[in-house]
């Protein structure tokens, strides 16, 4: 038995790969299964220590973005894809897996096409509200649908709605756990004080790391404050915070981290109060299994077509307040983190929603349709 994944190069479209790739390990040990081949065909590997531990061999397929404005890299980046998908063909012809799975990006394109040529057959996970035009296209050859955001289904055509299931979203094993334990001594918090976590993204922002640096005299005043920069921007950060915060008695309640491990990500979620996030479907997915209040600030649309669509499904549950990036400033920020941490009966009311949110069978789920159509496919 062979499992092809595919994505594009975002940890949002990379890691619930993973989370399957984990539950399909923990299904083949239950049911003594002969263990599957497992691929993971994209532009990039993205965490090449992720693949080799769940034992994914890694095949780099190129593939050309297609961006929403008028560039000339569009047309070079067209001939990008239409080799990737030749390629893709003789991959697949070569592996002829049993299932292809594509979390969509740019990056499945190729693959997805190859599969349909190729008649193999293809399962698609959406994780976000308003799906991408990747999922969109390779939707219309797909075996199996799954989504994550109910609203998600109105985007497809009526016609292959029937193959559409709410999911949810796969989260790694490890970040279905969170550890207050001994959590504030490992990231050395001050005691009796609440604990703000900011998150960006797996890249980390800017625009977060600039209102966070503007308010920090504010912030910590009354509260630790964990800061995920980004690796690209870490030394920046560090650098104007030792600059705002210089003279400040509180200085030592600020820990700006350029990435935060698993092991670290568990602590710092097992003893944090609220969670300061951009929108992506994961980031919310795991924020929800936390129990966590939150404040998310998604990217602009102009930018990215999802993190607003998700921002606004997810705090239709009351689990999260939310900051259109255009008007986020420190004023701002500060008074919507006073204004939830402040009010214990609405700490726990956000907790609640949050908790409603996220399903933790969704990478079994998806796992088990996965060897379902693979078994039947082999035989």
């Amino acid at each position: 038995m062979t499992i092809a994944f595919t994505s594009a190069g975002s940890g949002g479209h990379f890691y619930p790969i993973i989370a399957i790739a984990e539950a399909l390990e923990d299904l083949v040990r239950e049911e003594r299964l002969i263990a599957p081949k497992l691929y993971y065909l994209a532009p990039n590997p993205f965490d090449e220590k992720a693949l080799f531990e769940n034992r994914i061999s890694f095949i780099r397929i190129p593939a050309g973005k297609i961006r929403r404005y008028f560039s000339f890299w569009n047309v070079t980046d067209s001939f990008v894809t239409f080799f990737g998908t030749v390629y893709a063909l003789i991959v697949l012809f070569r592996l002829y897996p049993d299932v292809v799975v594509s979390k969509g990006g740019y990056g499945s394109v190729p693959v997805v096409l190859a599969a349909r040529f190729l008649r193999i057959p293809i399962i698609v996970h959406e994780s976000d509200a308003k799906p991408g035009r990747a999922n969109l296209l390779a939707a219309k050859f797909a075996t199996k649908i799954a989504i994550s955001f109910e609203s998600a289904a109105e985007y497809f055509p009526k016609k292959i709605r029937n193959k559409i299931a709410r999911t949810g979203i796969p989260i790694r094993k490890a970040l279905m756990r969170i550890e207050s334990e001994g959590a504030r001594q490992y990231l050395e918090l001050e005691k009796d004080i609440p604990a703000v976590l900011i998150l960006g993204g797996s890249q980390g922002s800017t625009r977060i790391n600039e209102s966070i640096l503007s308010s920090l005299p504010d912030l910590v005043s009354f509260a630790n404050v964990i800061h995920q920069t980004g690796q690209a921007n870490f030394k920046n950060v560090e650098a104007v915070a030792q600059v705002v915060l210089a003279k400040n008695q509180h200085m030592s309640r600020y820990h700006p981290v350029n990435y935060l491990s698993e092991m670290a990500l568990q602590r710092a979620a097992g003893v944090a109060d609220i969670v300061v996030s951009r929108a992506g479907a994961n980031s919310i997915a795991e924020i929800g299994l936390w129990k966590k209040p939150s404040i998310l600030i998604p990217i602009p649309e102009s930018v990215s077509h999802d993190q607003r669509s998700n921002a606004y499904a997810y705090a239709k549950t009351g689990a999260t307040a939310v900051i259109e990036e255009e008007n986020l400033t420190p004023h701002l920020l500060i008074s919507e983190i006073h204004r939830i941490i402040n009010d214990p009966k609405l700490m726990k009311s956000m907790g609640a929603s949050a908790e409603g949110f996220t399903d933790p069978d969704a990478a079994r789920v998806l796992a088990r349709g996965v060897l379902e159509i693979a078994l039947s496919h082999e035989s």
